[in-house]
């Protein structure tokens, strides 16, 4: 049986800035169903390599190779911070039809299926209840959750989250990590995400890369997060 080929494998890949690397010889994969957490301390580069991953930023050296049809199967992307202007009454429902957009040839209205996706995609992340309030008017945890709706909606082979639980309190950030730990494990949806919450990682991911020095280091999850590890990588403030 023919093994399917990764993800996404960077080898030897280098990212940065204005041709000045932040990050250099990266190379790790990621496999279908992975679940990955990219770690490090703040200033480290993990939303640039996140950024590179995703494409918003041109790799400077080495190789990217996505291992699915990016035209066909769109990478989900939630951003650290959407810049959603509130000045625009959109509901929840239609910010979450902004991510079928990214499967719809130009100029194609949105038909009844793609609306019903969209629903169910809000439905997966545990807001049915809040599809016709304004966007703007929701807390920052149903926020969030409403922009991992509309990166489903885009039907993605990998959801990339950018500090989904940033700015929330510990309640929603339980909650918001809890529906990124179910869609990998329900759906098998490969999950890669950036964050800050260390004690939530434990049992909700595979994988570690710890982003730090220039490098990125992969390594199972039960070993990169082990107290003593993070305590070499972040220190004794990092571990708490």
């Amino acid at each position: 049986m023919v093994s399917s080929p990764p993800l996404i494998k960077l080898r030897d890949v280098s990212l940065g800035y204005d041709d000045r690397p932040i990050l250099e010889h990266v190379s790790f994969t990621v496999e279908r169903g992975d679940s990955v957490a990219l770690l490090g301390p703040n200033g480290a580069g993990k939303t640039t390599l996140l950024r590179g991953i995703v494409g918003l930023i041109p790799i400077l050296d080495g190789d990217l190779e996505y291992g699915f049809d990016r035209g066909a199967n769109p990478l989900g992307y939630v951003p650290q911070r959407d810049a959603l202007d509130p000045i625009f009454p959109l509901t929840a429902h239609e910010v979450v039809l902004m991510g079928t957009y990214a499967r719809l040839p130009p100029l194609r209205p949105v038909t009844r299926s793609e609306r019903r996706f969209a629903a169910e995609s809000l439905a997966q992340v545990g807001m049915a209840g809040v599809a016709e309030q304004r966007f703007s008017s929701l807390s920052g945890g149903q926020k969030q959750r409403v922009l991992i709706a509309r990166a489903l909606a885009a039907q993605p082979s990998l959801l990339v989250l950018d500090e989904p639980t940033a700015g929330v309190d510990p309640a929603a950030a339980a909650a918001i990590m809890e529906v990124v730990a179910r869609l990998n494990r329900e759906r098998e949806l490969t999950v890669l995400l950036v964050t800050h919450q260390l004690r939530m990682l434990r049992g909700l991911v595979g994988a570690v890369v710890w982003v730090q020095n220039g490098r990125a280091v992969r390594g199972p999850a039960d070993e990169m997060l082990a107290p003593e590890r993070i305590a070499e990588v972040l220190g004794a403030v990092g571990a708490g």
